[in-house]
């Protein structure tokens, strides 16, 4: 078998993200001998371990809920060629026909441009707790400033996704509507729009882990949102007190909810494999 090279360098600008969703044919699934069956659950399984060996890799497997998919892929990696090349290999994974794919979507993880700036930050130490500039603890709070922006902006692109119990995955793109363009606004006013969206988020750190990357130019919608929680009910609260802030209620278009749970791969095998 003709095995792809995983000595990939880091891009500077973040990795490829590409979410995966698939039905089971239960129909071709069942003409499989019990033979079959074993060797076609061993090549996946062999298949998963080898991606998540690939440098800079991260593949995630979720049991879907609902009959809109009943297994999903996340697959993070820094070449296209790569990613390419593992999507087309999964989708065989358990042999010809067994796996029909529902809905996929590619992106790529990004750094915001709503990022507060260093002058931004400034103006906050001078205004707010009155700081002059070039005293000590000014200074001080400019360096520890950098730090966390520089750690933040490495989170964004290149996380590293814990393998929490409960995803959720939706497509969003901003409206261009006479009285409802999100482009037609200042970046001032839509830094501010989004500062206030960031504070609902800030609520939920440790409860629902947010990764938003952009697919302008490379898929149907702007944006993927992926949320990652210990439990349904704040993936539930998250969205709904998102979408009353301005920016969801005036400016956001949703595509279709995707929601799956983490599970080991025997028993994921165990309850979509009947």
């Amino acid at each position: 078998m003709t095995r792809v090279a995983t000595a990939a360098v880091i891009p500077e600008k973040g990795w490829h993200v590409l979410h995966l969703f698939y039905r089971i044919e239960h129909g071709q699934w069942s003409l499989l001998t019990a033979e079959e069956k074993i060797g076609a659950k061993t090549q996946l399984s062999e298949l998963i371990q080898e991606i998540r060996a690939a440098d800079h890799t991260q593949l995630l497997i979720f049991s879907m809920v609902s009959p809109k998919a009943d297994i999903g892929f996340m697959l993070l990696t820094p070449d296209l060629h790569l990613a390419n090349a593992y999507e087309k290999r999964l989708s065989l994974g358990l042999g010809p026909d067994v796996l029909q794919a529902v809905y996929s979507f590619l992106s790529l993880t990004e750094e915001s441009e709503y990022f507060s700036t260093e002058a931004d930050y400034a103006l906050t130490l001078e205004k707010e707790q009155n700081l002059p500039r070039g005293s000590e603890a000014f200074e001080q709070s400019m360096v520890e400033f950098r730090l966390r922006m520089l750690k933040y902006a490495k989170d964004k692109l290149y996380p590293k996704l814990p393998n929490w119990e409960v995803f959720c995955f939706y497509p969003m793109s901003k409206r261009r509507q006479v009285d409802q363009n999100w482009y037609d606004l200042s970046l001032e006013v839509r830094k501010n729009l989004m500062a206030g969206h960031g504070r609902i988020g800030r609520q939920y750190h440790g409860k629902v882990l947010q990764l938003i990357t952009g697919s302008t130019g490379l898929d149907d919608a702007e944006w993927g949102v992926t949320l990652l929680a210990h439990d349904t009910y704040y993936i539930k609260e998250i969205v709904y007190k998102m979408r009353f802030d301005a920016v969801s209620a005036k400016y956001a278009d949703f595509g279709d909810f995707y929601l799956g749970l983490s599970l080991p791969l025997d028993e994921l095998f165990r309850r979509i494999l009947l």
